[in-house]
Order: structure tokens, then sequence, then C-alpha cells
């Protein structure tokens, strides 16, 4: 039997946050995620998902974890004692990051804004600008400020800055709650085309569960608990359905 490929291993991941003596833990016994998948990741607020969105962003270190690997360009990258710098380098080379309202950089124009990752990565080529453009249809708002744009036209621009560097993981915090219903659909479903087109595996947090059934890869969602007056604990676990 052929060994299943993985861009993504977490193993017995556990981070705590506390305020005024109460304490929040979550926890993920295992989260495997392989190239292309496009996953979902579901709940109520305050259940933990910007916590591990975060944290699979490198951007929080997690306080316990068993594994926590990527698989970059040159193979596996264990991501469990990296220092700063090196987290940050992962993340520019290996993460794109998509924000409920876009996140685009307001003096910069379309291109220079789509352009960022390429820059940072020190990247000449800019080809890929262009490229990815065309393939989400903004090609003619290149050259414009973002306060030009329709709400979905900045949702794709940051779709095309989160994958123009071609990523291994892409995180998409809720990218469709601000826009109305049928480009909401339309940009799902340019995350799912491009996630397979591409290779890259994307995680999608959204609270819209309809914008999910039968769409998406893998549905991860969280197992509340109040185990004590000051302890929730928040345990992610993988459904087959919502």
């Amino acid at each position: 039997m052929t060994k299943t490929e993985h861009v993504l291993h977490i193993d017995q991941l556990k981070h705590t946050r506390s305020q005024a003596g109460v304490h929040f833990q979550l926890i993920v016994p295992k989260m495997d995620l392989a190239p292309g998948q496009f996953a979902a990741l579901v709940g109520p607020s305050g259940c933990g998902k910007s916590t591990l969105l975060d944290i699979l962003g490198l951007v929080l270190k997690p306080q316990k974890i068993e594994r926590f690997s990527i698989t970059g360009t040159k193979g596996q990258i264990d991501l469990t004692d990296l220092t700063p710098s090196g987290r940050a380098a992962v993340r520019s080379r290996h993460i794109g990051y998509v924000l409920q309202t876009g996140g685009l950089l307001p003096f910069l124009t379309v291109r220079r804004n789509i352009a960022l990752p390429l820059r940072l990565n020190r990247q000449k080529d800019l080809g890929p600008v262009e490229a990815m453009a065309r393939i989400l249809g903004i090609e003619e708002q290149l050259d414009k400020l973002p306060s030009f744009l329709s709400g979905g036209q900045r949702q794709r621009v940051a779709i095309a800055r989160a994958l123009v560097h071609k990523p291994k993981i892409v995180l998409a915090d809720e990218p469709t709650a601000a826009v109305d219903e049928l480009t909401a659909i339309e940009i799902r479903d340019q995350f799912r085309a491009l996630s397979r087109k591409f290779g890259t595996t994307t995680i999608m947090v959204t609270h819209d569960r309809s914008l999910l059934r039968g769409q998406v890869d893998r549905i991860f969602t969280f197992n509340l608990e109040r185990r004590t007056s000051e302890l929730t604990t928040a345990t992610l676990q993988e459904v087959e359905s919502l």
C-alpha cells in the first residue's frame, strides 16, 4: 500500500490562554492534510478557530506539541523549535493568508499588492502577477488602488496575493463574510479550483455551513467541554458532514 503524502502534520497540540483566572485550552490530537486538499474549519465564536489559524500561520507558537511540520520544496520542515526568524522565513515562502476583509495595503496598486510575496521572497520574475490576475478575472484592475474595487474584487486580489508565490498552504479567515451570497460561492469555487490546480492545501474558516456541503474535501470542527468553572477545552475533530 502506498503511503499517503501529507503537506501538514500536527500531533498532540495543546495551547492554553488565560484571563482573570479563567482558562481556555485548544487541543488538536492529530491533523494531517494532503497537497491540494480544500479543508474547512467551522465552529462558534470563541471556539479556537483564530488561535489554531495563528498557530498554522506560524504567528503563534504552541505551548505543547509532539509533532508539527510541513513539507516544503526541499522536503519536510520541522516547525516545533524554529527561531522567530526561521518561522518568518517559512511563513513567507510556504504559507499564504487571506484575511476576512482582504487585508490589502490601500496605498499600493492591485499589481503591487499581489507582487508583495514575490518581492519578500526576492523573486525578480513578476510574471506570475499577471498570470494569477487573469485566472481570477481581475487583470483589468491591476493598476487601480484597492479603494476603487468592489468587495468581491478585493477578495480576489487577496486570493491572488496569497497564491502568487505558490505556497504549500493557504489559510483563509472567513474570506466570504463581507460579500454577498453569489460572490461567496464564486470565491469558494475559486479556492477549490486553485487548490487543485496548484496543489496548494487550503484551510478556510467559515460560519456559513451552506457553502460547505458537498464542496470541500475535509471538514473540521471543535468539541467544546466545560471541564471546571475555570477551564474550558476545545478539541479539534474531523466530521463527515454538517
